[in-house]
């Protein structure tokens, strides 16, 4: 999603990232909000809760599949293996995910040793004087949008809100979403139980895009078609600004040591919380041999990269004869 943008922007500017954004996002937006849908109105019908019920399996193996290989890139030295574990027993303590994260990038930050920071070079700043009255407008746009859906509707500001959050917070790709997503949800705000929120992210895994489009479907089951449409445009935002604002100088920032070192810290921390929603999420289920074994058949699938829309619609068709 976020390479799509920066090639709009590279090719057409802002406004090309604007295309680029929304042409990659709105297949799987469209395909989610027509499942979640299905699902309100179907999802109890005695031939649909058997595939549920396998779904859940194959989220626990996506999961614990994303967490290893999270971690088998992440988790490079002692100490990130450390700050995934102790990440993770904070996340099992109800500590809020945004301090987790915090407390990871300090843990990095103690790490260097030497903080020569680059800083923006001429043509860096030449770029960032370019762009910085097209982005002031999107910002401003944002605001004004965000303060509109406070005066039209509270619930729809709440759940903005929360999205938002999410996804300012969300290190690591659409995996890192799920526990900050999680959290704010199922856990605090109590708007899906776990059972729901497994289901959302199994459809998600139909459709051909990010693992966020959750977020369709939590917004819709909560709030409708204006819920759907303010829950997506919410868990986009943060992240599309904040490319268009660095792309200008970002070969330079990157290069920083304090940004490798914390983002590299913030990383490990995403495989604690992953690791321990893989256990969340595995403890809701009625595990026996037979399911066992369906989950390692999908983490076998997993691990040698079959189509992943495959590897959910034929978990879905076989739970549809195996957990009648």
């Amino acid at each position: 999603m976020q390479m799509a943008a920066y090639i709009g922007r590279r090719h057409r500017g802002i406004p090309g990232a604007l295309a680029a954004y929304a042409g990659f996002g709105l297949p799987a937006i469209t395909l989610m909000l027509l499942l979640s849908v299905l699902y309100e109105r179907y999802h109890d019908l005695h031939l649909i809760v058997p595939i549920f019920s396998g779904l859940q399996i194959v989220v626990v193996a996506l999961i614990v599949h994303a967490a290893y290989m999270f971690g088998r890139e992440t988790l490079k030295i002692p100490v990130d293996i450390g700050i995934a574990i102790f990440s993770a027993l904070l996340f099992g303590f109800a500590i809020h995910p945004l301090v987790i994260i915090l407390a990871a990038a300090m843990a990095g930050l103690m790490l260097v040793k030497k903080t020569a920071l680059a800083s923006p070079g001429q043509h860096d700043s030449q770029n960032w004087q370019k762009a910085g009255g097209q982005i002031v407008i999107l910002a401003l746009l944002t605001l004004t949008t965000y303060g509109m859906v406070f005066l039209v509707d509270r619930k729809l500001f709440d759940l903005a809100t929360v999205m938002l959050r999410v996804d300012l917070f969300a290190f690591g790709g659409g995996f890192g979403s799920l526990p900050i997503m999680f959290r704010e949800v199922v856990a605090v705000k109590g708007w899906l139980d776990s059972k729901t929120f497994m289901d959302g992210i199994a459809l998600g895994q139909i459709t051909p895009g990010p693992i966020v489009v959750t977020a369709t479907f939590a917004g819709y089951l909560l709030l409708g078609l204006a819920g759907a449409a303010i829950a997506t445009i919410a868990i986009f935002t943060p992240s599309f600004l904040l490319l268009i604002a660095a792309a200008p100088f970002f070969d330079r920032f990157k290069a920083a040591p304090y940004f490798a070192v914390i983002t590299q810290s913030i990383y490990a921390s995403f495989v604690g919380l992953l690791g321990f929603i893989a256990v969340k999420f595995g403890m809701a289920v009625h595990w026996e041999m037979i399911k066992v074994l369906f989950a390692l058949a999908v983490l076998i699938a997993l691990l040698k990269r079959l189509p992943l829309p495959g590897i959910v619609l034929a978990g879905a068709l076989i739970s549809s004869f195996l957990f009648r």
